[in-house]
């Protein structure tokens, strides 16, 4: 019943377009002054949170994501503070227009977590739930976006030649 209202109902796209456009615009802004300011570098985030990892009982709680972060991640901060930068502002574009709306609101979880578990807490399990029901709604949280025009010309883009291929076998 309450999938079916979130996937079908016209009212909860409206619910999910104004969420849509809230953590779209938290993405955005986020991101927005990393792009366009002084040069974003995330070393110092990075360096961070190697040397202070989540701790519980004396134990590393990600001892792997730290491992990550210590051999690939700081080693190539600036490929990651290009993605981080590029990837809220992307993250925040998609769904404030409400074009690819999932997969915008998927990587914006991807975001959040990798910031989680780096140790940073803020608005991360906020803009998690709220992109939890985006994704469970799927297409209906873009119903009032560009996804009602882009989602069935992907679509018919991707399957044209489905027919073809039925018709051959």
């Amino acid at each position: 019943m309450v999938m079916n209202f979130l996937r079908n109902n016209k009212i909860a796209a409206g619910i999910l377009a104004f969420l849509r456009l809230y953590l779209g615009w938290s993405w955005l802004s986020a991101g927005w002054g990393k792009v366009t300011g002084e040069p974003f570098n995330a070393g110092g985030y990075l360096n961070n949170a190697v040397a202070n990892p989540v701790v519980s009982h004396g134990d590393i709680v990600y001892p792997t994501y730290i491992a990550f972060l210590e051999k690939f991640a700081v080693p190539n901060a600036d490929l990651f503070s290009f993605m981080v930068a590029w990837g809220e502002v992307l993250v925040g574009l998609g769904l404030i227009v409400g074009v690819l709306t999932t997969w915008a609101a998927f990587f914006g979880v991807v975001m959040n977590f990798a910031f989680m578990f780096a140790g940073t807490i803020s608005t991360n399990p906020w803009m998690i739930l709220i992109s939890i029901f985006i994704l469970v709604a799927g297409y209906n949280a873009g119903r009032f976006g560009g996804d009602r025009w882009v989602i069935p010309y992907l679509k018919s883009f991707i399957f044209k030649n489905k027919s073809d291929v039925k018709n051959a076998a």
